[in-house]
């Protein structure tokens, strides 16, 4: 079923800049239960998760969903990082593990702004298609993995990653990677990463972050009125609070989202020359 999905259809829009990098064979779960930072001998077989990729000292290198078909099958959806690059470094630590990583260029991807047909939460539908629950109650969206392109539509693209940011899911150039633990960037929001689950990389610096209280730094929203590119100062008046690490467009609007201090209080921050608006961040994306 995974290597022959057909075509998307209805009011599906594609998403381009999604790609699939799969780990297939008997240690699978095993090899990825080592290296990435959520729990994934917890995850049930058809369930899906955040989940990310950590530099030892625990910053953060890839985000992605990591979708769990059975032990010895998972697909790390990549919203943002090149899976070829992903792939040929985790494969310095494959060793003897019987596992196998694939680019499967083959899929593509689509999204919409409605509810799944039969995903829900973190529960997949897998049937001639791979169908994911990526939306809120109140803000529905379905993500689907075909086997043929969607018609593309820039406002729509646009909107999905805008929605990804004003929901606390930050989408990482590369500028952005290896600098951010994931407590910077919230991602227990998401429940993407484990404090209980054995040693992977980067776990020494997440559990002694948590433990020890030491988190002093997390994401927030904001809308400008001009794009303001990743890797900017935020800056109030003389100060510079913190740095702009996603930026997408949203209609007339331009969101963004920045790791500040958590106790930032109140401030007329700015960035780029851009004056920001803060709001807060929507919950209803952990899985």
């Amino acid at each position: 079923m995974r290597d022959n999905l057909p075509a998307t259809q209805g009011d599906f829009s594609a998403l381009p800049d999604h790609r699939i990098l799969a780990l297939e064979g008997p240690d699978a779960a095993r090899f990825a239960q080592a290296q990435f930072m959520s729990d994934v001998t917890g995850l049930a077989d058809g369930h899906w998760q955040w989940s990310g990729w950590l530099t030892p000292k625990g910053r953060v290198i890839a985000l992605f969903a990591l979708l769990r078909f059975d032990a010895q099958a998972l697909w790390l959806l990549l919203p943002d990082a090149d899976p070829h690059e992903l792939g040929g470094a985790l494969q310095r630590f494959v060793f003897r593990s019987k596992v196998k990583l694939t680019v499967r260029d083959e899929h593509h991807f689509a999204g919409r702004f409605a509810p799944p047909s039969r995903a829900s939460g973190s529960l997949l539908a897998i049937d001639s298609h791979v169908e994911l629950d990526v939306g809120t109650p109140d803000a529905p969206r379905t993500l689907r993995i075909t086997g043929t392109p969607a018609t593309s539509d820039a406002s729509a693209l646009a909107q999905w990653k805008a929605y990804d940011l004003r929901h606390g899911l930050p989408r990482l150039d590369p500028s952005q990677a290896n600098a951010w633990t994931p407590q910077q960037l919230s991602l227990d929001r998401l429940r993407a990463y484990s404090i209980k689950k054995g040693c992977y990389p980067g776990q020494e610096i997440v559990a002694r972050t948590h433990f020890l209280g030491q988190a002093k730094r997390g994401l927030a929203l904001f809308e400008a009125d001009a794009d303001v590119p990743a890797g900017s100062d935020v800056v109030d008046g003389d100060r510079t609070l913190g740095t702009i690490v996603s930026m997408a467009s949203d209609v007339a609007t331009h969101v963004a989202l920045a790791v500040l201090p958590l106790d930032h209080g109140s401030i007329s921050p700015s960035a780029n020359g851009q004056p920001l608006r803060e709001h807060p961040l929507t919950d209803g994306l952990a899985r």
